[in-house]
């Protein structure tokens, strides 16, 4: 059986991440690969519940932290690792490096606790003892906060997250990049200030050099 792939979007709101993720579903789907789209926070009921309360509801960075861990959880195990078992290819829109970057960096919680809590949450039966489940590839779409505010205008109403100030932003960004530079294996830098053509182009060359995708369908348009 084909091995599970797992690939992990992120970066800030207005990167243009979810676009890219419908076109690389597509580009999978047209290699007979089977495809699950999914997010976080969120991903299971539960966790679309939990999510609501985080983008929305007034807290602290520990409970937070906690909400989206145990959504985390919920999601692993209901849609995730039996997807990964099946062969399938998972398409995550943001995972655990949006939790060091925006509750971490972003509202400076302590990042050892949030380390522990990792270990905890991401252990699998799947794996060696002692391994996380981590994406197989995580594409960080990085873009200048102003930038990204700039996309969002008038778009809809900001949530908790999308209405902190530029600082919080430049913590999150530098949040991401303390992530990238801790494990560059994993991570692909996308220049995601480039017409989106020339950022799926990014994308489809990163997964051709890893085998993951060849010949039309890296080639085919991005998303539209």
């Amino acid at each position: 059986m084909t091995r599970g792939l797992f690939i992990s979007f992120e970066g800030i709101d207005g990167a243009g991440k979810s676009s890219h993720v419908e076109a690389l579903a597509a580009a999978f789907r047209a290699q007979g690969r089977a495809v699950t789209q999914t997010r976080e926070p969120g991903g299971t009921p539960m966790a679309e519940q939990l999510r609501a309360l985080v983008l929305h509801e007034d807290m602290d960075a520990l409970t937070e932290a906690l909400l989206v861990f145990a959504g985390r959880r919920d999601h692993l195990r209901r849609v995730i690792e039996p997807a990964l078992a099946r062969g399938e290819v998972v398409l995550c829109d943001r995972f655990t490096d949006a939790t060091f970057a925006y509750q971490g960096a972003g509202r400076g919680f302590d990042p050892a606790v949030l380390a522990l809590l990792e270990r905890w949450v991401q252990a699998s039966d799947a794996l060696p003892a002692g391994q996380l489940r981590q994406p197989d590839m995580t594409l960080w779409f990085e873009i200048a906060p102003a930038i990204a505010a700039a996309r969002l205008a008038g778009v809809r109403a900001p949530d908790r997250f999308e209405a902190e100030p530029g600082e919080f932003f430049a913590r999150v960004h530098a949040g991401y990049a303390q992530r990238a530079a801790a494990d560059p294996q994993r991570f692909v830098r996308l220049a995601a200030e480039a017409p989106r053509q020339a950022v799926w182009q990014q994308i489809t060359a990163a997964l051709a050099r890893r085998g993951w995708l060849a010949g039309a369908d890296a080639a085919q348009d991005g998303p539209a």
